[in-house]
């Protein structure tokens, strides 16, 4: 919703970029005094794919969709990210490999996504092309979560999430200078960005990357079943956007496909039964 607003008078572009500079402010804040960003340098590398993977992508992609579809119908397509984890850890996470009932999920989930596409998007290739943006957003995030999991065990998760944020906001600025508004940016717009910086990414991915380090990213995304509910309603409340049988749909075969798709892992034995990763000691 505070995207929809954004984008009333600014970029996609200039919109990610100033969601992750509020967010960056409200990270950085929270974790220099407590020396969290110690190891940032040493893993740069890994900070920057994931921030560019996982984070710059997405909000770009998220904001670039929602130009052409809904706020709700992004919230509900953005919502495949677990759907993702499910078909990814076959290869890259014995952990989190999906079988059984989470197949069927995963199977239950796209057939989600295709309803959706396919049946609300279908009448406009832009609106297609914008939905297919927003579900490319939640491949992102799926990537980035176990790129976090596997390769940043020594940096603690607040300060993971930090340094994520400003080297997002280094990326994204050459293409936020590049589409600055030509005219003036009203009041609503700016406090929606700022609101959705500060709040929906600041303090948000800080406990998003702390759920990584403990849970792993297939029960830290059980998070987006309660998501897109509440985009929906957002949307068609505040903002006026109607409800379609294809969305309802939609919305509830996404997210009964990810409660199957991740329902086995969720219910494995706690991490504490193994030796914690050296981020969960850290932080």
């Amino acid at each position: 919703m505070f995207i929809e607003i954004a984008l009333r008078d600014m970029s996609p572009a200039l919109v990610a970029w100033a969601r992750v500079a509020a967010g960056a402010v409200v990270l950085v804040a929270l974790t220099a005094p407590r020396g969290l960003l110690a190891g940032i340098g040493a893993n740069l590398g890994v900070v920057v794919l994931v921030g560019a993977v996982g984070v710059a992508g997405p909000f770009f992609l998220i904001a670039l969709g929602q130009q052409e579809i809904s706020s709700s119908l992004a919230g509900i397509l953005v919502s495949s990210a677990p759907l993702f984890t499910a078909l990814l850890a076959g290869r890259v996470d014995r952990e989190e490999r999906s079988t059984g009932m989470r197949l069927v999920g995963v199977a239950l989930g796209f057939a989600g996504v295709v309803i959706l596409l396919g049946v609300d998007l279908s009448g406009s290739s832009a609106a297609l092309l914008g939905g297919l943006a927003v579900v490319l957003a939640g491949f992102g995030y799926a990537v980035s979560g176990f790129i976090v999991k596997r390769r940043t065990v020594a940096i603690p998760p607040l300060g993971m999430a930090a340094g994520v944020m400003v080297a997002c906001t280094v990326l994204l600025a050459p293409a936020a200078a590049l589409s600055l508004p030509s005219g003036g940016v009203d009041a609503g717009p700016v406090a929606a960005v700022l609101a959705l910086g500060a709040i929906g990414t600041g303090i948000a991915y800080a406990i998003f990357y702390t759920l990584i380090s403990w849970v792993g990213p297939a029960r830290t995304f059980v998070v987006t079943y309660i998501s897109p509910g509440f985009a929906l309603i957002y949307g068609v409340t505040l903002l006026d956007e109607p409800i379609t049988f294809g969305g309802l749909a939609g919305l509830a075969l996404i997210v009964g496909g990810s409660v199957l798709a991740v329902g086995e892992a969720r219910n494995q034995s706690a991490p504490s039964s193994a030796p914690a990763p050296a981020a969960q000691q850290a932080g």
